[in-house]
């Protein structure tokens, strides 16, 4: 495991995003935390959990565009994944992608707040929920086995998602909000997709 661990912790996003999240962290203890810093903190980490879903599923899932630079951008967020599931470089999300999309989760939190110090405890939030996230998609796509029954449901649906049928599973960080949205199936009543592997040729 020390070998996965250094080479999740020292993929440069990764790095980076610890080093975020350190840092947000940091400067909450030490401005102080109060129970509302902390709540919102939660928010933010289910918000982040609705975002994942919501966006693997109608974004990262679209048919595939007839516009160039949309399907450039589509086969590098997800389109080669599904081709490749167990590519690193494929494996995560770009921080050219994720950080701005974060960035305006983070601004409709201001505008409805209207304070910079909850704003940040909300982007903190967000910021360790990707990066779980980052983690658990890691464990499901390497030979590492879960030790919990928890972590071996989120490794399990995942798979399916990849190797079973690409419009089922697309919870990562956790499938309870496939619960929510009718996604999550026995894999016994759902049929083998042709087009997992390859999302270009779905029409």
């Amino acid at each position: 495991m020390k070998g996965y661990y250094r080479e999740f912790l020292l993929f440069p996003d990764i790095t980076i995003l610890l080093i975020l999240i350190v840092a947000s962290i940091g400067f909450q203890v030490w401005a102080g935390l109060t129970w509302g810093v902390l709540a919102v903190f939660g928010v933010g980490m289910l918000t982040f959990m609705f975002s994942e879903y919501l966006t693997h599923r109608f974004v990262f899932h679209l048919k595939p565009p007839k516009n160039p630079f949309l399907l450039k951008m589509l086969k590098r967020l997800h389109y080669d994944h599904h081709t490749d599931p167990n590519d690193l470089h494929l494996l995560f999300l770009p921080l050219w992608y994720s950080l701005p999309n974060l960035s305006v989760l983070a601004i409709i939190f201001y505008l409805i707040a209207g304070s910079w110090g909850l704003t940040l405890a909300f982007a903190s939030g967000l910021m360790m929920m990707l990066f779980l996230y980052e983690w658990k998609h890691y464990v499901a796509h390497r030979p590492i086995k879960p030790r919990t029954r928890f972590g071996k449901w989120v490794k399990k649906t995942h798979i399916l998602h990849h190797f079973k049928n690409e419009n089922f599973w697309y919870g990562v960080s956790t499938p309870f909000v496939d619960v929510l949205f009718g996604t999550l199936k026995n894999e016994k009543d759902v049929e083998t997709s042709k087009t997992a592997k390859d999302l270009e040729k779905r029409v």
